[in-house]
């Protein structure tokens, strides 16, 4: 590797000369990475830093797991294809097979799987577009503080108005609805269930159903099992594909490969990414229930449908954490020291809320400029984590589901530590949603 060259005090270095304004989150964690092993990385001087982003959810099983890496580099030396277009392959073989086997048997799941372009955004706009055509109707059912990514369709589906005021043009084929606990004790099920019977309620009769179990981007606001059977029921009665954005709430993020999963229902659509492919290899899929298994050949296409190199390194992760059920308990057992730990944060900030399921949890301190100070001062003693909410007021926590007990504590330290250096503020909040600990 090609260490940067020392530059002159005051000159602007590479990143600020060439790289677009538009990135974000080395605007707080400002060093430059060059190594990384499980929850540790370490920028160019060696100094290390304890990662709880995780690639904002991409790393569930942490950096460079040694497994993967090893069935990759083998699949390199052995000129392994690299690329291959939609064709079958060895490597989409093995991932299938195990899948099949691991995740979608088990589950009694039947769904057919579409390999979409590489992101999360990419497969939301494929399940959109399928629900679509599917239903032939063009609204879709949204929810507050929801994130489904930045492409122009996904982007309409996404509530943050900082994202939906990118493209300057209007976003179209989305009716926004009140998610659970937005409306305080006011049951949005059944405002939802009262304006879809109505005919006179102006809502259209919807192609999809869109949502996130936990929504993560939105601050971590938890549904609650009644009101997510609710909705399932609700696009039952009206015809409408129900889909689950599992993209940073799944892969065990919160306990369980699917966060759906403890509540009785299956989604028709479900879009998964980041995680999936077990090593931060970009893949996105969408798994499809057959009889809505509508597309023509090459409707919905693109060059990087399927990522041979994540296929070998999915396969591995699938393999190695979802064969038993040793990652599932050790999730449930350190969400547990996340939440008594948070607590005690909590504890020290006025009016603070802890957040959150499993290990996608956090802190909601009141105000974003709060929190921005929590997370550089984390920063500045050698913890990585990141924020979310409409106002950027949680300190979100994402650290790899495989983190050690003493990392996890070692990190909490720092971040109780700035907790109590940074003074309180005028509280904010301006966010809603069911909480959890």
């Amino acid at each position: 590797m090609t260490i940067p060259a020392a530059r002159r005090p005051n000159e602007p270095s590479i990143f600020e000369r060439r790289e677009s304004v538009v990135r974000s989150y080395c605007r707080r964690l400002d060093c430059i990475l060059d190594t990384a092993e499980g929850s540790v990385v370490r920028d160019i001087t060696g100094r290390e830093y304890l990662d709880f982003v995780a690639g904002a959810g991409s790393l569930n099983y942490g950096h460079n797991d040694p497994d993967m890496r090893a069935a990759l580099i083998a699949h390199l030396q052995r000129g392994g294809i690299s690329h291959s277009l939609d064709m079958f392959s060895a490597a989409k073989s093995a991932f299938l097979t195990t899948f099949e086997s691991l995740v979608l048997a088990p589950r009694g799941m039947d769904h057919r799987v579409q390999f979409t372009g590489p992101t999360g955004t990419n497969a939301v706009e494929a399940a959109l577009k399928l629900a679509r055509k599917v239903t032939g109707r063009t609204n879709v059912i949204a929810f507050t503080n929801g994130f489904h990514g930045v492409s122009q369709g996904a982007l309409a589906a996404t509530g943050n108005r900082h994202h939906r005021g990118g493209p300057h043009i209007p976003l179209y084929g989305v009716t926004r609805m009140p998610y659970d606990g937005y409306l305080g004790d006011v049951d949005t099920a059944d405002l939802l269930e009262r304006m879809l019977r109505d005919p006179a309620s102006g809502l259209d009769a919807p192609a999809a159903i869109l949502l996130e179990t936990v929504q993560g981007e939105g601050g971590l606001n938890v549904a609650s099992p009644a009101w997510l059977r609710r909705i399932a029921e609700l696009a039952r009665a009206h015809n409408a594909l129900l889909v689950v954005d599992d993209v940073q709430a799944g892969c065990g993020r919160t306990g369980t490969f699917f966060s759906f999963e403890p509540f009785g229902f299956v989604p028709d659509l479900v879009v998964l990414s980041k995680s999936i492919s077990g090593y931060g290899l970009p893949m996105a899929l969408l798994l499809i229930r057959p009889e809505y298994d509508v597309w023509l050949p090459g409707e919905h296409n693109g060059t990087f449908r399927g990522n041979v190199h994540a296929f070998v390194t999915a396969r591995v992760a699938l393999e190695k954490f979802w064969s038993t059920p040793d990652l599932a308990a050790d999730v449930a057992r350190r969400s547990q020291l996340l939440a008594r730990r948070l607590a005690e944060m909590a504890d020290l900030v006025p009016g603070a809320i802890v957040k959150g399921r499993g290990m996608m949890c956090g802190i909601d301190v009141g105000s974003g400029p709060r929190a921005d100070a929590v997370i550089r001062r984390c920063f500045a003693d050698g913890l990585m984590l990141e924020t979310a909410g409409p106002y950027d007021q949680v300190v979100k926590l994402l650290p790899p589901l495989t983190t050690p007990d003493k990392i996890l504590d070692d990190g909490l330290d720092i971040l109780l530590a700035a907790a109590r250096a940074v003074p309180s503020g005028r509280e904010s909040r301006g966010s809603s949603g069911l909480v959890t600990t």
